[in-house]
């Protein structure tokens, strides 16, 4: 048995890069790309990304050099996770929200080649690169993506996206040599602490890939709507997971809500992946720019734990939600909650709750567990013994760029420590119950602010919740709510908000203070950025264990610009 051999027809080296030419050949002449009155072919998508990593070969970009975009979801962005790793480079999509320094540090961290970057940001791009040149940092050759549609003559230089692709030649692509080989950089969001630089390989990237695809249900011909930062963690790996499926990709700048609406009506979109975020920006449209959903769409979401009621809202409206969780470390969804039929004769509320557990572990991992994280052992799976998430499996990442401290303390014992706290129900569905880092120790009690959160979600008036900790004289720390209610709505009281909790939990739970905001702050990829919170609650004070305080800030402060360039006072109503 040991003696049959290993050769290039029974073993070929896993990446997805080889679902593009599967799909030119039998998805030629579907469609694989829309953009606003743009429409590409697989065979045109792919014969472009051929043409791409020709014109990167004659920049002289080689194997394992790094190339990045700035840029949201357009044509572009798409072509760039086939044609880049095509060249045998690595690709880096940078978060668009990010400020000129951020954006700068990334580009000398992972010593880019090129960056392409969108018209659009080609002002944020000019700063980041102003950063390099006085730091004394060779800077990347920057190329600028113009409007397909209707150039605007943005430059930064000779070179522009569409002449690349036009002046590329004939360009034969073998596939990967290695599939440990690296094929993307993609750096985390730094919600929790720096940003760190997490290299996939092309086995994990093509394993994830595959599993979602099966585990979510995504059949032949999808249309998939880009309401997902390609940018982040690749798209979830549906990029490349579109052309598994002879899928379209429906590509949009932005997730205003006229243009989802409308880019869901025209298409007749299928499938889509958001952050939570995005559900509020659909049910608040205005009247003028909803549009009919006429069929169920499918959609995956992840962050933090919907509550309950907002996902009966938003399945009220036509969307199916599927809840996932991942993370940058995990190329992305990690664990899927897997819907049970038995579950459909449940009570509707109740049927929400289960939707809202992460599930099970995606296919590409090998095991899932809760662990405590000192001594490695298992925890019940009793649905409340808490432990840290602990993953292990192909689509965990290679490792940190340049970070082997932070790489070597990420593994334990052959799994690799999320951060997370949850709990595993006797079923084996696993639930978070919190970031390591955010749950509230007062008085010995250990509190989840997202069992909290949750609470403060089921009430008719809050739109956005979020839970930290504040310092309190007696008790150590208590929790602090922030939260935004429903547009348009100023009549709910601090006294209001806890009443409510009153009612839903146990009283060491209750918030001692209530901050009123506009918006949370949020990454561009919807997650509250709860380390700006925490630096705001430390400047509270409990005056009064009877009466908490209710905190105004002010218009403005909740942009995660503005809370990077200042900490405001806040207006306290006593």
């Amino acid at each position: 048995m040991d003696k049959l051999p290993k050769c290039g027809a029974n073993y070929t080296p896993l990446s997805p890069i080889s679902f593009l030419p599967r799909a030119a050949a039998v998805y030629s002449q579907r469609t694989s790309i829309i953009y606003n009155s743009i429409r590409f072919t697989w065979k045109q998508t792919y014969d472009r990304c051929l043409r791409l990593a020709s014109s990167l070969r004659s920049l002289n970009i080689t194997k394992n050099d790094v190339v990045s975009v700035l840029a949201p979801n357009i044509p572009a962005m798409y072509e760039m996770h086939f044609g880049v790793p095509m060249a045998g480079a690595v690709l880096n999509t940078i978060n668009t929200r990010l400020d000129a320094g951020n954006v700068a540090t990334i580009l000398k961290h992972s010593e880019a080649k090129i960056l392409f970057v969108d018209y659009q940001y080609v002002p944020l791009a000019r700063q980041a690169l102003s950063h390099l040149t006085d730091d004394g940092t060779p800077v990347p050759l920057a190329v600028v993506i113009d409007d397909i549609e209707s150039p605007t003559g943005v430059r930064m230089g000779e070179l522009e996206y569409e002449q690349l692709i036009m002046s590329g030649e004939e360009y034969q692509y073998n596939g990967v040599e290695d599939e440990w080989d690296a094929i993307a950089l993609n750096y985390t969001s730094g919600t929790t602490s720096a940003p760190k630089g997490v290299v996939y390989s092309h086995r994990g990237a093509y394993l994830s890939t595959m599993s979602l695809l099966l585990q979510w249900g995504v059949g032949n011909e999808p249309v998939y709507l880009w309401s997902l930062p390609m940018f982040h963690c690749n798209g979830w790996t549906f990029t490349w997971g579109m052309a598994a499926r002879g899928g379209t990709n429906v590509c949009i700048r932005n997730t205003a809500p006229a243009e989802m609406y409308r880019a869901i009506a025209d298409h007749k979109v299928t499938y889509m992946c958001c952050a939570p975020v995005v559900f509020n920006i659909m049910l608040e449209a205005k009247n003028e720019d909803r549009r009919p959903i006429t069929s169920r769409i499918e959609v995956l979401t992840g962050g933090a734990p919907p509550p309950a009621a907002l996902l009966e809202k938003i399945e009220d409206m036509g969307f199916h939600i599927t809840h996932a969780y991942g993370m940058t470390e995990a190329t992305g969804p990690a664990l899927v909650c897997e819907w049970m039929a038995e579950w459909d004769l449940r009570p509707a509320e109740e049927r929400a709750e289960l939707k809202a557990r992460q599930g099970i572990s995606v296919l590409s991992l090998q095991e899932v567990d809760v662990k405590d994280a000192k001594t490695m052992s298992s925890v019940p799976r009793d649905g409340r013994s808490l432990g840290e998430v602990v993953l292990r499996g192909s689509n965990v990442m290679k490792g940190y760029l340049k970070n082997s401290e932070d790489t070597a303390a990420a593994f334990k014992d052959g799994w690799f420590l999320t951060g997370d706290v949850g709990v595993i129900h006797p079923d084996g569905y696993l639930e978070i119950k919190d970031r390591s880092k955010d749950v509230i120790i007062s008085g010995g009690e250990n509190i989840s602010s997202v069992e909290l959160e949750t609470v403060l979600y089921r009430h008719p008036m809050v739109r956005e919740a979020a839970v930290v900790a504040m310092p309190h004289p007696r008790w150590g720390e208590t929790p602090c709510a922030f939260v935004s209610l429903v547009k348009g709505y100023v009549g709910v009281t601090e006294e209001d908000i806890v009443s409510h909790c009153r009612s839903n939990m146990a009283r060491f739970m209750v918030p001692k203070k209530v901050v009123f905001m506009d918006e949370l702050p949020k990454t561009s990829t919807g997650k509250i950025l709860k380390f700006k919170l925490r630096e705001m609650a430390k400047g509270f004070q409990v005056i009064s264990e009877k009466k908490p305080l209710a905190v105004i800030v002010k218009k403005g402060y909740a942009t995660q610009e503005n809370m990077q360039a200042t900490t405001p006072t806040p207006v306290i109503l006593i």
